[in-house]
């Protein structure tokens, strides 16, 4: 051997060894960051010893003595597996992302930092009453001591290469915060959209485009809504409009996910239905993420009315927070669904003319209280941010006209967060359950609950403001008159109410369900179509015996019935249509129609575009008409824009149709050639685009997509294509659905079931990583209560020296 190929192989054994002792290296400060799963560990803080148990999907079971030491062991338990998680939703919140990921995350953090939810957080725990902030400080210091028992940081800072920042207690309030962020639509775009149209069009067109419901509601209460009737010729005519204000450049991607509403399904029947208790069902849709939102918690202590009995809470839990956010106690269980209710209005300011930090309030002009806010950058300059903020809220966006607008949203208000929440834990009835969610400081929810005698109800929970003095909330208004605008919370006898319904059924998901004062009350902050609601109560009354079984059969549902009319619109379109190869492999692949959102359904996915198209075609010459008076007026989503655009189809006004068209039979043709042509330019063709293809499971760890391609598929959920889609039960997108699914009657807790995407554990080597994943892409039942424990860690209180 040459002196030179010993060289050589010296320096490639010396590499590999380098790379040995490198990836050695880093999982050893991967396995390092593990939280601690059994053994005995001595708390100082504890006086009663508390035990955590992990069954094989790493469910947590936590018995305590005490309600201090379930708190404290939640609070130990949440850092050690979801730390990193918890911190990017305080910071979200908070606006302090950049903190950690330097100049990239700075949009984000100015848009959150307009509204100071620190501040307004640290203020909101000063005012609770001492049982909530001492609640808060226990879990506090479980989280504290949790984290600080790591032999290393949790892995997302060692990639980031940061340290992580001890909890606050205010923190918790920031990650209910957080929820507002995720569940209102923080922008409300569509109210100051809405203000530029009644200004531009007719108020009839105005109506047309904008009205609360139609043939799809399903409400809890009273009938489906009339539709207005659209413009008159006399009223509105786009054909006289000028061709160039229509857009070309608006039209939207083929198979856009446009119908993402932040929601749930939830439903329930009374115990006559099924078989003594009462039986509730929920899933939550939210962005899907690795690990998953919610954390699988049971939670086991003495009864403070009764401690010769235990409590014991069945569900999961939001890290970050010491409450179990839905499930059951075994004396009732309860569920919750986004409401959109109306909790944001943009109120208009008008400065005094000499000084601009002076405005008009109801009581005179006052001066505009100007915060400085300092963002702190990561490896670049700090910035400083000067937020303008009125008696209402903070100057955020201005009206079509140029008025500044304060933003009065339900998040800035005292009493916003509470801990109230909590005192489900030991609800036994119905009735008290309501009592608790209407005293709750969460964002605003629609609140399913049932309990073990069979009793099933309906209310919100969570705060609404009390409106007053007659302006519509759908649009900017002046508060500046006496008695106007938000005087306070209601009060629990002014909520929505719904007990014990004789149809012994309810339901929710999303859409508008009441009617009158109620829903003057909730206001419309942009109701989903009731398409989806309609299949839930339609399958409940198609039953009159109900088990956890029926129950998961009407969470999976992927009917299509809300497109049937759709599929044979665009077959009698195609059926007129020019022969042209296009069409011929359009009205090919229409054949596989089987009426679901299935995987292989080409047809589907023909449909669901074409729809799309249709009705963005067909919305195109209002815009124009807006787009006169406001040059870059863009229309804002519409979720009842089916009712509208449903009608110019059946009717087909001329004086209604953009005017690219010659008549509404060529905008439909227009739109199916747009959609094949659009299909066809891709590799296969149209018979090569089924839906799954589109709907393929996109669910992944917050930092891969900053990490090469293998170790960011190592974070990640499996890639897998997905039946469902938004207009039915079961809701599934790329990373949007189910973020959990459950149904259990309270006392029956052996029977029931639940499943979640993400996984438990945000550890990539911990066993629980993915855990119960590929059973909620199945959608299999598993159990709702934790099984046999496989790891068990002792936490016990230090000896104290007598």
């Amino acid at each position: 051997m040459t002196t030179a190929l010993r060289t050589g192989y010296r320096l490639v054994l010396a590499v590999f060894m380098l790379a040995l002792l490198a990836t050695g290296s880093i999982w050893l400060l991967l396995h390092g960051s593990l939280p601690e799963y059994s053994g005995t560990v001595n708390v100082s803080a504890l006086t009663e010893p508390v035990t955590v148990e992990r069954d094989s999907l790493g469910t947590v079971t936590i018995r305590a003595q005490d309600r201090f030491g379930m708190i404290w062991g939640l609070g130990y338990v949440h850092a050690q597996e979801r730390f990193f998680e918890m911190d990017l939703m305080r910071r979200r919140a908070a606006g302090e992302l950049a903190e950690t990921f330097g100049p990239a995350a700075l949009p984000s953090d100015r848009e959150a930092r307009r509204h100071r939810m620190r501040s307004r957080a640290a203020a909101i725990l000063d005012a609770l009453p001492d049982e909530q902030r001492q609640l808060l400080d226990i879990y506090r210091d479980g989280v504290n001591q949790g984290l600080g028992a790591l032999a290393i940081r949790p892995f997302p800072y060692l990639l980031t290469r940061t340290r992580p920042v001890e909890w606050r207690s205010e923190d918790s309030i920031l990650v209910v915060k957080s929820m507002y962020f995720t569940l209102n639509d923080v922008n409300d775009s569509r109210e100051i959209a809405f203000s530029a149209m009644r200004a531009a069009l007719p108020e009839s067109a105005y109506r047309f485009l904008t009205a609360s419901g139609g043939s799809w509601d399903a409400p809890l209460i009273g009938a489906a809504l009339e539709w207005p009737e659209p413009p008159s010729p006399d009223e509105l005519d786009l054909r006289k409009l000028d061709p160039a204000l229509i857009s070309p450049k608006n039209g939207p991607p083929l198979d856009e996910s446009v119908d993402q509403l932040p929601g749930s399904n939830s439903f329930a029947v009374a115990g006559p239905l099924a078989g003594g208790a009462a039986l509730i069902a929920n899933d939550m849709h939210l962005k899907l993420r690795v690990p998953n939102i919610w954390f699988r918690t049971r939670l086991i202590y003495p009864n403070s009315r009764d401690p010769g009995l235990m409590n014991d809470i069945i569900g999961v839990s939001l890290p970050g927070t010491p409450a179990i956010t839905v499930g059951s106690n075994r004396k009732i269980a309860w569920s919750f669904t986004n409401t959109y209710g109306d909790f944001i209005d943009w109120v208009r300011v008008a400065r005094h003319p000499t000084d601009a930090l002076r405005y008009r309030s109801a009581t005179g002009w006052k001066a505009i209280t100007v915060h400085h806010e300092v963002l702190h950058v990561r490896g670049a300059q700090d910035e400083t941010l000067d937020i303008y903020e009125t008696e209402w809220g903070p100057i955020l966006s201005t009206d079509h006209d140029g008025t500044p607008l304060a933003q009065a949203w339900t998040a800035h208000r005292p009493g916003s967060v509470n801990m109230a929440l909590t005192d489900l834990e030991q609800a036994e009835t119905v009735d008290e359950a309501v009592s608790i969610a209407h005293n709750a400081g969460i964002p605003a929810q629609n609140f399913i609950v049932g309990d073990k005698q069979g009793k099933i109800a309906w209310t919100i929970a969570g705060r609404i403001p009390a409106r007053a003095g007659g302006y519509d909330p759908t649009i900017p208004a002046d508060w500046s008159h006496p008695d106007t605008g938000w005087q306070g919370w209601l009060t629990p006898a002014q909520y929505p109410l719904i007990l014990a319904p004789s149809t012994r059924r309810l339901w929710s998901a999303n859409a508008r369900s009441v009617e009158g004062l109620m829903l003057e009350r909730l206001g419309d902050g942009g109701y989903d179509l009731g398409a989806r609601a309609k299949q839930i109560r339609d399958g409940l009354y198609e039953r009159e015996h109900f088990t956890p079984a029926a129950m998961l059969e009407l969470q999976l549902d992927d009917r299509a019935l809300f497109l049937n009319r759709w599929r044979e619109l665009l077959d009698q379109t195609l059926s007129r249509a020019e022969a042209a190869p296009w069409r011929t492999e359009m009205q090919q692949a229409l054949r596989d129609w089987d009426g679901h959102a299935s995987t292989a359904s080409v047809s589907y996915r023909l449909v669901r575009a074409f729809r799309q198209e249709a009705i963005h075609r067909a919305l195109e010459g209002f815009e124009a008409a807006v787009r006169q008076k406001h040059q870059t007026f863009a229309m804002p989503i519409l979720n009842q824009a089916e009712h509208p655009v449903w009608m110019l189809i059946e009717h087909r006004p001329q004086h209604l149709l953009p005017s690219p068209y010659v008549d509404w039979e060529a905008l439909l043709r227009a739109c199916a050639k747009n959609v094949a042509k659009r299909m066809q330019q891709q590799p296969g063709g149209i018979a090569a685009r089924p839906w799954g293809e589109h709907n393929t499971a996109n669910i992944r760890h917050p930092i891969s997509r900053a990490l090469p391609e293998p170790i960011a598929n190592w974070l990640d959920m499996p890639r897998v294509e997905l039946p469902g889609d938004s207009k039915m039960p079961r809701v599934q997108s790329p990373d949007f659905g189910a973020s959990n699914r459950f149904a259990v009657s309270p006392g029956r807790e052996e029977q029931g079931y639940f499943a979640m995407p993400g996984g438990q554990s945000g550890h990539p080597l911990s066993p629980y990583y993915g855990s119960g994943h590929a059973s909620w892409v199945n959608g299999e039942q598993t159990p709702f209560l934790p099984g046999p424990p496989e790891q068990t860690l002792y936490l016990r209180p230090t000896a104290k020296a007598r």
